[in-house]
């Protein structure tokens, strides 16, 4: 994509900035404008670490994208980087140096050229992260909030020193007096108000400078926070909590609202029921589950498989049948083993360089998912290597791994959706799962699994989350790839597949996802369903569900039973 030039020279100097702290500074972006420039994003090494004592600083310049806005925001940072260690110690500084890069890119200041503004709109209510006019909005909002830093220091240019507080508890004693900033629409004002994000409220400063007046502002600034040190945020506090929880607990949260229904076979809601069979196997503490989730799928047993799915049925719904393998292990039911088969068994050969029917004909990455979750656990459940077969026949046969050792949608789609690339994660586990260690096929399959793991790992971003497109930086931290690519992971490390140098990255996951889930089991940003589309901006456009969503709780299940069994190998974390 050619960029305007004065955006390819905001990079730079994010760079040169990034650059002059790299032990302590990394380059990340925090979304994409309208016409799908990422917004740059200065990220601190510590931004992260919740338990932290540094006051966590998060500095934000050119909400209107006028170049003078940009350029004071810039030259803080510049300022910053030179000032003395004892300052760095003290405080872990952020920044977004431009949140409307599109509007300084076009000189259409103060709207970002979309027919929308940066500087206002707050708080985002829904529709994230498809908006027309104002998606900046939306990306900053989210993203700031999950930062969570204690205080948010916003800078803008202006021929007189003035200074502004977002919360009455956080006085800045300076001249001119600091004044409280009204309860609006603005982003400092927004933060400081209800419950952002579920997450709790952030204070904020704005601190209004001429360029000759910047450095004795700041200097001042930076000893006034030292001073008067405002603690974590409540939003930080709220992360806390959240981090804190031990896997079993936030397996509880999960199930509170999640493996509680089956309305059809389907994975979305099986990989839950599954979950928690797995969980309770690790850690028992509910005697009645299996009577539950027996009484919960009674109705879908003895059917036809043509009464279960119907003549044309879809990969998405075969993979349902997840739970039969937990329930005949645990009970010895063979009913529970005969769908298990009779479902295997709807899978059959099409033609060469041809998926099995009923997958989908462009061999779409979810169905490395939907056909090892089937083949897979026949193969156990029978002994028959037709089922192997049929499964490294699909594997083999699709070629859709590239060279960088990503997938993309399908053999035609060449965008790498973040879930696309968790589903093959998630179908070359479950394969290596099933496969005997001395199969002829084996060594394929591993081969692909370490090839997309190590494309995995620097995608990763700040958070511990990964992107809605894996490898565009700024695109929304998607709650299901990041579910599936950490449980693959970790699944991964427990069973020798890939060495202890990703159990960083694993963990990072992890923490990422635990933050997005509450006390009753909700989570944040998981993507809606997806068909291959045909351009980039529709991936960047599908919707994220926050709250009760069955594909991210059931993928956030499968994580949580996978961290707990590896926790038990490796001390993770703190013993369950």
């Amino acid at each position: 994509m050619n960029q305007p030039s004065k955006y390819t020279e905001l990079q730079s100097k994010v760079m040169v900035l990034v650059d002059s702290r790299s032990n302590t500074w990394s380059y990340s972006a925090c979304g994409v404008t309208r016409s799908e420039l990422p917004i740059p994003a200065i990220v601190h090494k510590d931004a992260y670490k919740r338990t932290s004592e540094q006051i966590k600083v998060l500095l934000i310049g050119g909400l209107s994208g006028f170049p003078q806005d940009v350029e004071i925001a810039i030259k803080s940072l510049e300022i910053f980087s030179k000032s003395d260690a004892d300052l760095s110690e003290r405080i872990a500084l952020s920044a977004i140096p431009c949140a409307n890069p599109a509007g300084l890119a076009i000189d259409s200041g103060p709207s970002n050229g979309a027919g929308g503004t940066v500087i206002k709109g707050y708080p985002p209510i829904d529709g994230f992260y498809f908006d027309r006019e104002n998606p900046e909005v939306r990306y900053i909002w989210r993203w700031v909030c999950y930062q969570a830093p204690d205080l948010i220091v916003e800078i803008q240019h202006g021929p007189e020193t003035e200074w502004h507080t977002s919360d009455p508890n956080v006085q800045i004693d300076t001249k001119p007096k600091t004044s409280l900033i009204p309860t609006d629409d603005s982003l400092l004002a927004a933060l400081a108000t209800g419950n952002p994000s579920d997450l709790g409220t952030i204070p904020g400063v704005r601190l209004i400078s001429s360029k000759e007046n910047l450095e004795n502002n700041l200097n001042e600034l930076w000893k006034q926070v030292i001073a008067i040190n405002p603690g974590p945020s409540q939003a930080r506090n709220t992360l806390v909590e959240r981090d804190i929880r031990t896997t079993y607990e936030v397996g509880e949260d999960l199930s509170k609202s999640n493996g509680r229904i089956l309305e059809t076979m389907i994975y979305t809601q099986s990989v839950a029921i599954s979950g928690r069979l797995r969980l309770e196997a690790l850690h028992p503490v509910n005697e009645g589950l299996t009577d539950e989730v027996e009484k919960l799928v009674s109705r879908f047993m003895d059917k036809s498989t043509e009464k279960l799915y119907g003549t044309e049925p879809n990969s998405a719904d075969i993979a349902g049948v997840v739970w039969a393998e937990e329930l005949f292990l645990i009970t010895s039911d063979v009913r529970y083993k005969n769908l298990l088969i009779d479902t295997a068994n709807l899978i059959k050969r099409r033609g060469p360089d041809k998926p099995h029917w009923p997958l989908n004909l462009n061999f779409a990455a979810e169905d490395f998912f939907m056909s090892a979750a089937v083949l897979g656990r026949a193969f156990k459940v029978t002994g028959s290597e037709h089922y192997l077969d049929l499964l490294l026949e699909f594997i083999t046969t699709a070629g859709t791994q590239e060279e960088s050792g990503l997938f993309p949608h399908n053999r035609f789609g060449p965008f790498h959706w973040g879930r696309g690339n968790g589903f093959a994660a998630l179908g070359l586990t479950e394969s290596l799962t099933y496969l005997p260690k001395n199969h002829p096929g084996r060594d394929i399959v591993l081969n692909m699994y370490k090839k997309l793991m190590e494309a995995l790992k620097p995608l990763q971003e700040p958070s511990g989350m990964y992107g809605q497109l894996i490898d565009f930086s700024g695109s929304y931290h998607e709650f299901t790839s990041t579910s599936m690519i950490g449980y693959s992971m970790a699944r991964g490390i427990r069973l020798g597949w890939i060495d202890n140098s990703y159990i960083e990255t694993v963990l990072a996951a992890w923490i990422g996802i635990k933050e997005r889930i509450d006390k009753e089991g909700n989570i944040v940003d998981g993507c809606t369903g997806s068909g291959v589309m045909d351009n980039q901006r529709s991936y960047l456009d599908r919707p994220a569900n926050s709250g009760y969503d069955d594909r991210s709780g059931s993928m956030a299940l499968w994580f949580t039973a996978e961290i707990a069994d590896l926790n038990r190998k490796i001390q993770l974390q703190p013993k369950d």
